[in-house]
Order: structure tokens, then sequence, then C-alpha cells
């Protein structure tokens, strides 16, 4: 009597196995979380510079633009970088010997001679603070070993950066033409390049300094510089500033400046011509003030609402036939991660959005990554946090149903 009852429960319960094999539950939609603020403040006047943005320095983000991804000359801006990948390239106190290509550079320029020999951190100074050329292709020619290997390095950094329409021929940022087109970047590259220099104290302790006095290795030739970033005598807060010119590139300009524990970058690239050299203070300031009125810094954390997750073919110990296992995720979040923060104006918000699935096939492990709560800024994302899996459910298996029957009929 009792092997015809394990008979029949046996079949019952193998066709309950191969029924549930082609069962599906329909996933449920996203609930974005929403931060909603107050109404949208309107954006700078008009501009003289033909590309301007004005950037994030914490996060990169672009806050404004125009043309800010059209690409274009930009002169003496290119030194930034020149300073940067001397910086991370050689130690200040290595020795530089001038060429006769350094000393044949055209104006502006310190004046230096074929043979002379100089700290590289004292020629750095002088790209600086006053961009003068030969200065520029001295410490190209000790770094790269030639222009053309410098500016190799110079497009490799600008890569690494995250710069996607920069390429520069020459470490001064005089117009020049290769193979692979003009020596140029984009107002977004630019502002770019300067927020990953002021992350460098050497950097920024040089764009700082007003004064500067040095001399060559013999001692016989004295120089003194004064800082051309007139910018630093206009407003307080500016971390560091770069002008340049050229007959191709117009006047342009770049500089980061802080307030409130805000930092603001302003890139402008053809910003006027001869007999406008003003513009350029008049289109920063003008940008400056729109970051300053307009953003602030927001604390974008939400605590994500999740569901229980179907787990198919799942099944646990001490379940009865056809129980629906389910389990949450779990989301580790270290108190660093609820207080991070973005710049926002009025008008902006952050979204939450639950990225995982209704469903997921068992078997699973505690601990596999089931998704994440991510954190969305117009369609960006700002950061995400994996959620993992709470617990271990096992795959349903004729073994499993076999001993089930096996265990609920005789005992």
């Amino acid at each position: 009597m009792k092997i015809r009852r394990y008979i029949a429960a046996v079949s019952i319960l193998t066709a309950v196995f191969l029924f549930t094999q082609t069962t599906c539950v329909h996933a449920q939609e996203e609930i974005p979380q929403i931060v909603d603020m107050v109404p949208v403040s309107k954006e700078p006047g008009q501009l003289y510079a033909m590309s301007a943005v004005l950037m994030d320095g914490d996060s990169g983000r672009v806050l404004y633009e125009k043309d800010g991804t059209k690409a274009r000359a930009n002169a003496s801006t290119t030194k930034v970088l020149t300073c940067i990948v001397a910086l991370e390239s050689a130690p200040g106190d290595d020795y530089v010997q001038v060429s006769e290509k350094a000393a044949s550079q055209p104006e502006v320029k310190l004046g230096l001679k074929k043979g002379e020999q100089y700290h590289l951190e004292d020629l750095l100074y002088s790209l600086m603070l006053k961009s003068h050329n030969d200065a520029a292709v001295a410490i190209a020619e000790h770094c790269g070993g030639s222009v053309e290997g410098f500016a190799r390095m110079l497009d490799r950094k600008a890569e690494q950066i995250g710069c996607k329409d920069t390429h520069f021929i020459t470490p001064n940022g005089l117009d020049a033409e290769d193979k692979n087109g003009t020596h140029h970047t984009t107002a977004e590259d630019l502002a770019l390049i300067m927020r990953y220099a002021i992350r460098n104290k050497t950097f920024l302790h040089i764009a700082q300094t007003r004064d500067y006095n040095f001399s060559d290795i013999t001692g016989k030739r004295n120089f003194s510089l004064h800082n051309a970033n007139a910018l630093l005598d206009m407003m307080d807060g500016v971390l560091a500033g770069k002008t340049g010119f050229t007959s191709q590139a117009g006047y342009c300009y770049v500089c980061a400046w802080e307030k409130d524990g805000r930092t603001f970058i302003v890139s402008l690239l053809g910003c006027g011509w001869p007999n406008h050299k003003t513009y350029k203070w008049s289109d920063t300031k003008e940008l400056l003030k729109y970051g300053d009125d307009n953003y602030y810094y927001v604390t974008y954390w939400q605590e994500p609402q999740t569901n229980q997750i179907l787990v198919e073919e799942g099944v646990e110990k001490g379940q009865d036939i056809g129980t629906r296992i389910y389990l949450r995720g779990k989301c580790t979040v270290t108190p660093e991660d609820k207080e991070k923060k973005i710049l926002l104006k009025s008008g902006e918000s952050v979204e939450c959005r639950v990225e995982i699935p209704d469903t997921v096939q068992a078997p699973v492990r505690k601990g596999d990554k089931l998704g994440r709560i991510a954190y969305y800024l117009n369609g960006k994302m700002l950061s995400a946090c994996p959620v993992y899996a709470e617990k271990s459910v096992e795959k349903v298996s004729f073994k499993w149903y076999t001993e089930k029957v096996f265990h609920d009929f005789f005992h």
C-alpha cells in the first residue's frame, strides 16, 4: 500500500516539476527617486569668446558651454600641460641644457643662450609666470628628448586626462601643423587639463607665485619674473591661470577659482584679437559670477526602495512544494557614501535608480552580485553601490522532489 502511494506521489510531483520549468514571472518596472528643486536661473549673458566652458573642478561636469567641443588653436594655454608633464617626468633640480633651437624661439622669451644651463624648476616658473617660449622648448627637449618626443608625451597625457579632441605639436602653443592636423584643443578639453593640473601642489605653488628670482647655473645671469596672470589681482580665490595669444588662436585663457569650498574652472578660446585684450577678463568674471550665484553643493544620497526578488526554480529546506522563494539584496553603504555631494543649480535633479532584477535564476550564492543602486544626473551616472544576495538559494531538482516525497510520506 505504501509503495502504491509513493509511486502516485512521485508521478504527481514529476508533473509539477515539469510545469514549473515553463512558468515565468514578469519583471516590475524601475521606480526612480527624484529630487525636486526650484525653478532654473538664467544663464550668462553674451560672451566675447568663440568657445567657452565653465566646469565644476570637483566632478569635471560642464556647467555651461559655448561651442565647448569645437577644436581651436589655443596658444600659450598649452603651457599648463607642458608644466604638468614636466613635473611628472623629471625632478626640479635637473640641469637643463639650452639648445640652439630653444634659444632661437620667438618672443615672448626669457633670452636663453645656447649652451647655458638652468634648473628645471626655474624654467617652469619662467614658463608659467611669463609664458616664455624659449623656456618651453628647453623644458621639452630635456624631458622628451626632442620637441617632437615631448609633443607625443603631451598628447598621451591629454588622452589619459580624458581629452577627446586635443593635438599638441609645440610645447609653447605656437601655431603649427603636422600630418595629424593643426595644434589645437577644445574649451572642454582645456578645462579638463586645468582641472587635472591644480591637483598637483607644485603646480599650484608655481601658478600662485607673484614674483620669482633665479639665475643660470653659473650665477652670472639673473632674472626677475612677475606673474602675468592679472586675475590674481582682480579676484580673491584664484588658484591658477594661464593666458595665451597667437594670430590664429586670438586671446585665450584658462583659470581655476575657489570659493566656499567650490572650485570652478573657466576656459576661453578665440576671445578677441588685438585691441580687445581685456575681453578675456570680462568673460571670465561673467562665467565665475554665474557659477557662484547658481551652483551649490547638495548631498544626493537617497534611501532606495527595494523589493523582494523572486528566485526562479529556488528551493529551501523545509519548504512546501510550490512555495515561491524570495530574497533581498544587500547594499553596504559607508557614511562617506551618504555624504557625497554634487554641485547643482535650481531646477536640476538627481535620480536614484534601483537597477536590480525582479527575478533571478537559482542557484544563488550568498554574496552574488545582483545589481546596483545608481545615482544619475542628466543621464550620467554619479555613483553606484553594488547589491549582493543576502542568502544562498539552491536550485530545485528531481532528486529534491523525490527526497521531499519520501520524507513527507514515510516520516
